[in-house]
């Protein structure tokens, strides 16, 4: 069996590598959330905690728009740069930078209006609603320096230099963690603020993060060569296009994904508070090995858009085959952990015995569930190295919209199986899109080599 692999090990190797710090600094984003979560459920109760699981699930549908949009700036970076096309990076950039503030400008505006409509009439419990709106408030804020922050860290990612990004989301998030428990608690003579108060953390973390990456590509020896044709006068709309061409539809992918999760909270939430703490305690333990999944499909997108950019259709599904299997193995070795410590890891969230029973549930199903979720988005990866969009949305929407969310209704509301039921909806829908987003690779590969030989 080794040695069937040995001959992929600098393949591996170099995934790794990439992959590793694109894993730590997506696991930042998430503990970011996580963070507030776990506070949140430790100091303020379940009703806050409730509260939380409600605004994640009506701001991330908001936010995912933009951070899909930012990441269209990624494989087009991989791309040029294969073919030494430095100018051309320096002005994706300018016009990256551009678009994502006047796509966080938009996304606010949504947010304030949208998602605070959504909230209040989604029959939720009344008190979760209104110990909710602050943080959404707060949250919606923050916006805008995330969506710079992205700018620098696609392109610094599209160039391979992952490490930074890591650095700074590791430190963003240890000051995060600190600012939220003094503000939630009320620590130095702080007046408690509960939920607000992880929102202001959250909103402070952005802004110093934005800040910090910004000066490092800006300033680093690393990137002279790019910077050198950049400019913010630089406005070209037909590069703007070019990365809402590859980002759009990356972004509606994340919003059929994240929307169908958060219409299954809005699921739980019908059932129960109890049961919607339980979902977002479950989700927020899987999220964090989703984002190991994310960062494998990351640098999967980096090394087949660099080949894609060469050319090297070899190169390239070496890259493909072995991002598969690490995400298989990574998924696998996590199932067995939630299966074994189920009744344990929640406890990590919050400390309601009734919570966590329900959420000991969920994370034997999401054993299952993972392992699909971690090959559809190494799929969805490696065709968006590709510059394979549009297909792989409609798969997306079929598969959660059209799959997994009416299984999810059919099987937890209709023939009242609970929150567990939903989850087997989800799993089926991720199941679905694992499945076809593997076969759509293994399609666009062949005409590619098809091409080549004719």
């Amino acid at each position: 069996m080794f040695k069937k692999y040995k001959p992929n090990k600098i393949y591996y190797q170099s995934t790794i590598a990439l992959a590793g710090p694109v894993v730590i600094s997506q696991l930042g984003h998430t503990l970011v959330q996580t963070v507030d979560t776990i506070i949140i459920g430790h100091y303020a109760g379940t009703i806050s905690l409730a509260a939380v699981s409600l605004v994640h699930s009506v701001f991330m549908v908001v936010l995912v728009i933009g951070l899909g949009i930012a990441y269209g700036l990624t494989p087009l970076i991989a791309q040029e740069n294969g073919k030494s096309n430095f100018k051309e990076c320096a002005r994706l950039l300018s016009n990256s930078l551009w678009l994502n503030i006047v796509s966080a400008i938009l996304l606010f505006l949504v947010v304030y209006f949208g998602s605070m409509f959504a909230m209040q009439h989604a029959d939720q419990d009344p008190q979760v609603v209104e110990t909710a709106k602050p943080y959404l408030l707060i949250l919606s804020l923050s916006i805008l320096p995330l969506m710079i922050f992205q700018t620098f860290k696609q392109f610094a990612e599209g160039l391979g230099f992952t490490k930074q990004a890591m650095t700074i989301t590791i430190w963003g998030n240890v000051l995060n963690v600190i600012i939220a428990v003094i503000l939630v608690k009320g620590i130095f003579g702080i007046e408690p603020m509960g939920v607000k108060g992880v929102g202001i953390a959250t909103l402070i973390d952005r802004i110093l993060m934005m800040l910090v990456m910004a000066w490092y590509v800006l300033r680093s020896d690393h990137f002279k060569i790019y910077l050198q044709y950049f400019s913010v006068k630089f406005i070209d709309f037909s590069k703007i296009l070019k990365v809402i061409k590859i980002g759009l539809p990356v972004a509606m992918q994340y919003v059929f994904e994240i929307g169908a999760f958060a219409v299954a909270a809005l699921m739980a939430g019908h059932i129960g508070a109890r049961e919607q703490a339980a979902h977002q305690t479950a989700i927020t333990l899987v999220a964090m090995t989703y984002m190991m999944a994310g960062g494998i499909a990351s640098a999967a997108t980096i090394k087949i858009g660099n080949s894609f950019g060469k050319k090297n259709y070899a190169r390239l599904q070496k890259f493909a085959e072995v991002s598969y299997h690490l995400v298989i193995a990574f998924m696998l070795f996590f199932a067995v952990v939630f299966t074994l410590f189920n009744q344990y890891l929640p406890y990590l969230i919050t400390s309601d015995a009734n919570v966590i029973a329900v959420a000991a549930q969920l994370l034997i199903i999401a054993g299952i569930f993972q392992l699909f979720d971690g090959t559809q988005v190494v799929g969805l990866g490696a065709l968006r190295g590709m510059g394979d969009v549009n297909i792989p949305t409609f798969i997306t929407f079929v598969a959660y919209w059209i799959i997994g969310l009416p299984s999810c209704y059919i099987i937890g509301i209709h023939f009242n199986v609970g929150i567990t039921g939903i989850w087997y909806g989800l799993t089926l829908g991720l199941l679905t899109s694992s499945v076809l987003l593997y076969l759509r690779f293994r399609y666009v590969m062949k005409i590619k080599l098809k091409q080549i030989n004719l």
